[in-house]
């Protein structure tokens, strides 16, 4: 059987899949960093440029599986939530066809402070102060980044930045770090505590001020709503 054009250039697509994956670093008095990790280019297209961790799809795997198997591989980091992004496939963002199926991941400040792998070629940068990155990597993390700001003022997705117990000024620093500006204390308490997304516990951190309650994130409630979907 002949097969048409378009048949014949389905053959030569190939399907990535790449994780932008955001934690954040304190840094002296000011908000803490939002931070990621990328990846220096060994080979052509782009030798040399840094660009997002990501490889190829396994015609066996699940995207969800393959985007923690290639961060497992490249940075060795496990996030503490993760979920599909986009879909990029402009016919010239590489010299070959190229389809990436994009994740976004969030890990909390502890997992992100652990030694990456020993190789020169993987390294945390500011998202504020990036390097000259490969293909459209930069626009996709201008959006990736776009999103999570979008979406921390209607959802629980700052918890996957935090530990299990955590005050409400470390959460209030979240937001305040995503949204690159400073809250004020008492209308955020009113509002977080009134979100019925959090669960005070009867366990305060101390230390030089007044002992902080800790609280924790109400699991009733899921960190973001994928509807009738399978988790």
């Amino acid at each position: 059987m002949t097969r048409s054009n378009g048949e014949a250039a389905h053959d030569d697509i190939r399907v990535a899949v790449s994780t932008v994956i955001f934690s954040l670093r304190h840094g002296g008095e000011d908000l803490p960093s939002v931070v990621l990790p990328l990846v220096r280019r060994t080979r052509d297209p782009h030798a040399g440029q840094w660009a997002l961790p990501g490889g190829w799809l396994d015609v066996s795997e699940n995207l969800e599986a393959a985007a923690s198997r290639t961060l497992a591989e490249t940075t060795a980091l496990t996030p503490s939530y993760l979920e599909q992004l986009y879909v990029f496939g402009d016919v010239g963002r590489s010299p070959s066809r190229v389809v990436s199926i994009v994740y976004w991941a969030l890990v909390r400040e502890d997992v992100a402070s652990t030694p990456l792998p020993e190789d020169e070629n993987v390294a945390w940068f500011d998202t504020a102060d990036l390097p000259e990155l490969a293909f459209d990597h930069r626009s996709i993390i201008e959006y990736a980044l776009w999103r999570l700001r979008n979406k921390v003022g209607y959802s629980r997705i700052a918890h996957g930045l935090l530990p299990d117990l955590f005050t409400l000024a470390e959460l209030r620093e979240v937001y305040e770090a995503i949204g690159g500006k400073r809250l004020d204390p008492a209308n955020f308490r009113r509002q977080v505590e009134g979100s019925g997304t959090l669960i005070p516990t009867r366990e305060f951190r101390t230390g030089s001020h007044r002992p902080a309650r800790l609280y924790r994130y109400n699991h009733d409630v899921e960190l973001a709503d994928r509807g009738p979907l399978p988790r």
